[in-house]
């Protein structure tokens, strides 16, 4: 049994195996994944998703067409408009804001995705760890129901063993009294 138990934790990859190991050890599964991650998010990463964070909000969709409404009212109605219509300055702005937010979304969207991953990992570990306590349960349940179920026979062996001498005592105790009869 033993050897077979070994033979099965080589099987195991190495998460497993840690997995197994904080089981055994009755250490807590891991700390919180957005926590670990988000300690180590440089600097530039932070900036990234706060301006990912807003270029996504309603906040910047509201001061976007402000600006946008501002513009076009400014060069509209000026006697000299510092860009006239078709408005080419603010088509190059437009352009630029975009071709600036475009990456640092997707920067944010990739870590967003790694955390996702490592979120996943972690609910796979702790799914694995939870198996694991089950399946321990499950064999000392059965560990108790086979002691219950061996003392319920022994208990069974010793009243039937009972009944039979209280029976024999009852039969033999019935013949005396056919042999005091008789004579």
């Amino acid at each position: 049994l033993e050897a077979d138990i070994e033979k099965q934790v080589h099987l195991l990859g190495d998460f497993e195996r840690r997995v197994l190991g904080r089981l055994l050890e009755k250490k807590p599964s891991t700390q919180d994944p957005n926590k670990q991650f988000d300690a180590q998010l440089t600097f530039g990463e932070r900036i990234a998703d706060r301006v990912a964070a807003f270029g996504g909000s309603w906040t910047f969709i509201g001061l976007f067409v402000t600006g946008f409404v501002f513009w076009v009212i400014i060069n509209g109605n000026s006697p000299r408009p510092f860009d006239p219509y078709p408005f080419i300055l603010m088509n190059l702005v437009l352009s630029f804001v975009a071709a600036l937010q475009a990456p640092v979304i997707m920067m944010s969207q990739n870590r967003v995705s790694a955390k996702d991953r490592l979120d996943a990992r972690n609910d796979y570990e702790v799914n694995l760890r939870a198996e694991m306590e089950i399946m321990g349960l499950h064999a000392k349940l059965d560990t108790v129901r086979e002691r219950e179920w061996e003392d319920f026979m022994r208990t069974q062996r010793e009243q039937l063993d009972l009944l039979r001498r209280i029976e024999a005592g009852l039969l033999g105790a019935g013949d005396s009294n056919r042999s005091t009869d008789a004579s």
